[in-house]
């Protein structure tokens, strides 16, 4: 996945013409009066009338590709999921401790850890009246690894078999142990969904529909919006609203005047700095609270170990030293993140900041030190690409920030030219190997430190000569091989003892720092703008919009 940012500070401009100003009035008095809030930009958006007074209008500029949980693979899709779906577990909110949904207690597990035994709800139904049960769930499952969608390869890489071993009972057993796999199951697109919906099969996807049994249920899927209404049938506490209608506006500059014009209840992703430190200045005197959490996601600088001049460790260490993660948070981010020094971040209790205690931030000294010994120097500079997907204007400023910071601190001894790309030519590109470096961000499929690195940095074929020639650091565009670091890998998953787990990531964290296939930079915060008549809202590093609990204001 990718963030989209853009640095075009949104502006009213007014104009001062008596005709015109004394009609705008005129029409803002009839559009009150009939009690509209249509957006500024689509004509088709739902306007609340009274009997809607206390639905949500979300607005936002992630566009769902689908709402099928088998091929839900965007962070724009897991947002509405998170509403519609129950999994078997869930996060207590604002934490990552896991808690039974459709399950009623945490998993029973094997002694060589490969059997799950599930114990699920009784009394749960579809959006479709079709009774929940461990056959409904087991096919659920079955279909989200045997239809073949983007998410596939997470079960399909760990399960071996789910079956009903009784009316409320699932068993799954796995290929190989994987401590992290209940909170695998916690993913948002390992949702129960009606076997009288959908059909197993390679394929068979059905992206406008969707039909679970979470806490809402879904009206209407167009490309400008979704309608959400609340399912009376829910088994669990009923949401204190009367239901959700998503707003997908085609910009930032959209999304900014829609909170500023009351025209949504809620703005959430994506706004750029300067909007949001604008939407922070005026919160006081406006009519919106602003809402910050930390985020789960962390955005990195991958290199890549297989092409010149980062095939020498040397080099890799030298960018990791020169590396000013401050001055990145003060220029280009506007202090809205927080430095990275680990690809786990730092909500997790076994994240170390190896690369500031390997590094410090900016350590230029160090990185003369390191390029003399890898053979550069003002008569021999050292010359890279950082690549970056061309939507993104952070990471354009990122590249020109570190482009700019590296002439004058290291005099000419390295020259970096920032490459710009189409987003989907840049993430398809990155596995071929024709990168020698690119700008990346991870959003996590489940909240386990796993996650964070296995998908990241391990190989399931290659050599210490050769490099990654199959498995993750290969398409994460690195291509780094270590049979350390794939035998740490196994370890942790395998391992089921938190204290010993934890002293594996620390090793591997201790790893990554001195081979340096990817250099974390920095982990944004998460904003969301809410109008003051909203209630109980929150953001989550985890589910990021749980919108269940929120209550407005009529």
């Amino acid at each position: 996945m990718h963030m989209i940012n853009r640095f075009q500070m949104y502006r009213k401009q007014w104009r001062s013409i008596g005709k015109l100003l004394a009609l705008s009035v005129c029409c803002c008095l009839l559009v009150i009066s009939c009690g509209d809030r249509s957006t500024t930009e689509q004509t088709s958006s739902p306007s609340p009338s009274v009997s809607q007074s206390s639905r949500l209008i979300v607005g936002t500029t992630l566009k769902p590709r689908t709402l099928d949980p088998a091929d839900a693979y965007e962070l724009a899709t897991s947002n509405i999921l998170y509403s519609l779906g129950d999994r078997l577990y869930t996060y207590k909110l604002g934490t990552s401790e896991l808690v039974p949904q459709l399950a009623t207690e945490l998993p029973k597990i094997s002694e060589d850890g490969l059997t799950y035994t599930i114990p699920l709800r009784k009394e749960v139904v579809f959006h479709d009246g079709t009774p929940f049960s461990a056959e409904a769930m087991a096919f659920s499952l079955k279909r989200f690894m045997e239809n073949g969608g983007k998410p596939s390869s997470l079960l399909v890489d760990v399960v071996d078999s789910v079956e009903a071993s009784g009316e409320y009972e699932l068993t799954i057993k796995l290929k190989n142990s994987f401590a992290a796999f209940p909170s695998l199951l916690a993913f948002s697109g390992m949702c129960a969904v009606s076997p009288q919906a959908y059909e197993i099969g390679s394929g068979k996807f059905q992206p406008t529909k969707f039909v679970g049994t979470g806490p809402y249920k879904l009206v209407d899927f167009k490309p400008d919006s979704i309608r959400l209404d609340v399912f009376e049938g829910y088994w669990g506490e009923k949401p204190p609203n009367q239901g959700l209608d998503f707003q997908i506006l085609t910009s930032s500059a959209n999304l900014f005047s829609s909170i500023t014009t009351s025209a949504v209840d809620i703005a959430y992703q994506s706004l750029d700095p300067d909007q949001i430190l604008s939407l922070q200045d005026q919160a006081a005197s406006g009519s919106w609270q602003v809402i910050d959490a930390p985020s789960n996601n962390v955005s990195y600088l991958v290199l890549n170990t297989q092409l010149e001049p980062f095939k020498q460790p040397e080099v890799r260490q030298a960018i990791a030293a020169l590396i000013n993660r401050k001055l990145i948070n003060e220029r280009v981010l506007r202090n809205q993140a927080q430095p990275a020094f680990s690809l786990i971040p730092t909500s997790f209790e076994v994240s170390q900041p190896t690369f500031e205690t390997t590094y410090g931030d900016g350590n230029i000294s160090q990185a003369k030190e390191l390029l003399t010994q890898a053979g550069f120097s003002k008569e021999n500079p050292l010359t890279f690409e950082i690549w970056y997907p061309s939507g993104s204007a952070t990471r354009q400023q990122v590249a020109s920030l570190l482009r700019e910071y590296a002439a004058k601190e290291l005099e000419g001894t390295v020259e970096i030219q920032p490459q710009a790309v189409e987003s989907a030519n840049f993430f398809g590109n990155i596995g071929k190997g024709i990168y020698q470096s690119a700008l990346v961000d991870w959003y996590p499929d489940f909240a386990d430190p796993d996650n964070f690195i296995h998908p990241l940095v391990s190989c399931t074929r290659g050599s210490e000569a050769e490099g990654c020639q199959e498995g993750a650091s290969k398409s994460q565009g690195s291509f780094y091989y270590s049979d350390r670091m794939n035998q740490l890998i196994e370890q942790q998953r395998a391992e089921q003892n938190p204290e010993a787990r934890q002293k594996i990531f620390v090793e591997i964290q201790e790893l990554l720092a001195k081979d340096v296939p990817v250099i974390p930079l920095w982990q944004p915060k998460e904003y969301a703008f809410v109008q003051k008549g909203i209630e109980e809202f929150k953001l989550d590093p985890i589910q990021q919009l749980p919108l269940w609990d929120i209550k407005k204001a009529t």
